[in-house]
């Protein structure tokens, strides 16, 4: 395929809109991004993007001084004069496990008079299995294809994964809408499958169900491993030489989190209980995830002698996993939550979140840094895998704690170092 310029609207401007926007910009489209909170419509048309994403700040800067993407406050403004609109707005999961699609149907409602004949609307969200036949419906034109063209950004490498993708997918019953769709990929080398609506919505909620899986079966045999004296670590460097199985996500740690896996997962499981299969495997990935976390937590507070007057935890990491500062669902916050409750005092520190927000509970104190955070405690917990707790000095972290105690929830560490300046560490998995 030949990449030519395409005239795109973008709605919403949250870490997959943003990122789609500026990434669909700098190979050469003209966009509209549609941001209906006027502070972060005013921080983005500044250049100021409001998360933690590593290189998206550059591209931000050149897409605007390009003058070829730019910010509006409302979402039929990015449609008006556009050959495609893609939908990228929140879609959290529901009090059942399933999606809350509120906002993608305000935002079809919104766009469905002011789409030129021709366009192609794309959900880029992360939607249920019958999805792209809801919005037909609430568009109610003819002459409007909808398509579904998920995302598979990963934070913290979201700009290369867009940019360098494993494939490139797109649904819809029109093929020739599809290929339009397609395009907007031209330049970029990658497999590119076109299916029905139905099989790209399922794609993206089994991929990150599989990934799940793979990391709470990991989780589990850790937790094997702890009994018998075995060794994650080299198990999981062995089965990651299988072609097969491959070295990807086989990383154990205190639990899975994140904006995605948690609600995906239960989507799926909640989409299959709605038409009668019964799926155990990614219901059983949810349970090990919270067994994880339980096991996590309760090494931590043996470790810091809960019970004891003042006893209190240094946390290092508070994002669901390093290069983000995003906490939603963030296995250290859930952690935290549960040693709160069990009397424990918690200092956290976290190299991307300064100020207190949410969902943090009340009671954390934040530290400025690693060392002022493990001041005074009598265990350290390592949550979140940030390079300079990997490099901290033991000698100089445990100077100042009141108990030389680690639980070193990502095996990031290295013990041998920590256990010759007189800590006791608990690793997952050995």
């Amino acid at each position: 395929m030949l990449a030519t310029m395409v005239r795109v609207g973008v709605v919403g401007a949250g870490y997959v809109g943003l990122t789609t926007a500026v990434c669909l910009t700098s190979i050469g489209h003209d966009v509209l991004c549609a941001e209906n909170d006027p502070a972060r419509l005013d921080r983005l048309s500044r250049g100021e993007v409001p998360f933690h994403e590593p290189g998206l700040d550059t591209l931000l800067a050149g897409a605007l001084g390009s003058g070829r993407l730019r910010f509006v406050a409302r979402a039929d403004e990015a449609a008006g004069d556009r050959d495609v609109v893609i939908l990228a707005v929140a879609t959290p999961q529901g009090a059942d496990g399933s999606h809350d699609l509120s906002d993608l149907d305000t935002a079809a409602r919104e766009i469905r008079a002011a789409l030129p004949a021709g366009a192609v609307v794309v959900t880029k969200s992360t939607v249920p299995v019958g999805t792209a036949e809801r919005l037909t419906a609430i568009i109610g034109r003819a002459d409007i294809d909808v398509a579904s063209n998920p995302e598979f950004l990963s934070e913290g490498t979201a700009v290369s994964d867009f940019m360098q993708p494993a494939r490139i997918i797109v649904g819809c019953t029109n093929r020739d809408a599809a290929w339009r769709v397609a395009s907007l990929y031209g330049h970029i080398s990658a497999p590119v499958v076109v299916t029905d609506p139905a099989t790209a919505e399922l794609i993206k909620l089994t991929a990150n169900s599989f990934l799940a899986t793979k990391l709470s079966f990991m989780n589990t045999v850790a937790a094997i491993c702890e009994e018998i004296g075995g060794n994650v670590t080299d198990l999981a460097g062995a089965l990651g030489l299988d072609p097969r199985i491959g070295s990807r996500y086989l990383q154990v740690g205190p639990g899975w989190g994140g904006s995605c896996l948690p609600k995906d997962t239960s989507a799926l499981v909640h989409a299959a209980q709605r038409v009668g299969v019964d799926f155990g495997i990614v219901a059983a990935a949810i349970t090990a995830n919270e067994a994880q976390l339980a096991r996590t937590t309760a090494k931590i507070v043996e470790a810091a002698g809960a019970g004891e007057p003042a006893a209190r935890v240094a946390v290092w990491g508070l994002a669901f996993k390093a290069a983000t500062d995003d906490l939603r669902d963030s296995p250290s916050v859930e952690i935290i939550r549960r040693l709160l409750g069990a009397g424990l005092g918690v200092t956290a520190y976290d190299p991307t979140v300064t100020t207190t927000r949410p969902p943090l509970p009340g009671g954390v104190h934040l530290a400025r840094s690693a060392i002022d955070a493990a001041r005074g405690a009598h265990c350290l917990a390592v949550l979140t895998e940030w390079d300079e707790f990997r490099w901290a000095v033991p000698a100089d972290v445990g100077a100042v704690m009141a108990a030389r105690q680690v639980v070193d929830g990502r095996n990031l560490l290295n013990a041998a170092d920590w256990s010759a300046q007189g800590f006791r560490v608990r690793s997952v998995g050995s």
